[in-house]
């Protein structure tokens, strides 16, 4: 009898694991998401108070207070394309959450349609123009920052691709998985200006580059880290949601806790020391 009880109460705490597990990747995501969405939202406001203030003011000049070439007088169709990039990485930070909203879908599929059509466009524009700006423009860095950001840029638009593949062919399973992974691309920028400010805090200061270049092995790391390193924490936590079982789950779980946590310390960080004084 006891061992008959003990054997049908073996599945019963299994679900139970899996339950708390399930919940534990949910809660996790969920508080990722959540410092994801106020970063992104401080650093779009940050970008329209300092590039916009300036462009409104007619203080194009401005753009050069942060920004290595941000406005140069001798080339007007290179400062088309900057201004480009800095108005629709606005629209980007300010406006892509909305499309990973489960409840924006549901209530107001035609704004979800219409606002994922601009980011889209938004999202492949900026990549290209950030292509030239770094390759024609005078950015900072070396050759293999250069190399990262670009291949950052073709990932954007090669996931946009895919994302409206699956849309029109109404996977929308397959079409949320690339919605999030051209979420994650579009982020590099922001990731990499987060992971940076973590570094700096955590070290107390520069370490692994050099101020004055800009260059060294950490940022080499970082420019590459800065859409891997996510993407690779998705597709753990998509198959840990999948298919995966609750040792499985509740791993990913505080892997995605601790990231975030760190994430939101450089979130912090970048608010206090770099984007709140510009604004």
């Amino acid at each position: 009898m006891t061992s008959t009880l003990s054997i049908d109460a073996a599945p019963a705490r299994r679900r139970t694991r899996h339950a708390w597990a399930a919940r534990a990747l949910d809660a996790a995501a969920r508080f990722w998401f959540a410092a994801t969405v106020f970063g992104q939202l401080v650093f779009g406001a940050y970008i329209v108070s300092l590039y916009g203030g300036a462009a409104a003011a007619g203080n194009f000049n401005g753009w050069n207070k942060v920004m290595t070439h941000g406005f140069v007088r001798a080339d007007p169709a290179g400062n088309i394309v900057t201004a480009a990039h800095l108005l629709l990485a606005a629209v980007i930070m300010l406006g892509g959450a909305l499309q990973l909203v489960p409840r924006v879908r549901a209530r107001a599929p035609s704004f979800h349609r219409w606002n994922g059509r601009v980011y889209l466009v938004a999202a492949v524009v900026t990549a290209l123009s950030g292509l030239y700006m770094v390759w024609f423009r005078g950015a900072v860095g070396d050759i293999v920052q250069h190399v990262g950001t670009s291949m950052n840029a073709l990932l954007i638009v090669a996931c946009a691709g895919m994302t409206v593949r699956r849309a029109l062919s109404r996977d929308f399973a397959a079409h949320r998985r690339w919605a999030l992974r051209l979420f994650l691309c579009v982020s590099g920028v922001w990731f990499f200006r987060v992971g940076l400010m973590f570094w700096l805090a955590v070290n107390g200061g520069p370490a692994g580059f050099d101020v004055d270049t800009f260059t060294g092995p950490f940022l080499s790391f970082l420019s590459f880290a800065q859409y891997l390193l996510p993407l690779a924490v998705l597709e753990l936590y998509l198959r840990a949601g999948g298919s995966g079982g609750a040792v499985a789950r509740g791993g990913t779980a505080l892997l995605l806790v601790a990231l975030s946590l760190a994430m939101t310390a450089g979130i912090l960080v970048a608010t206090m020391g770099m984007w709140w004084p510009h604004m």
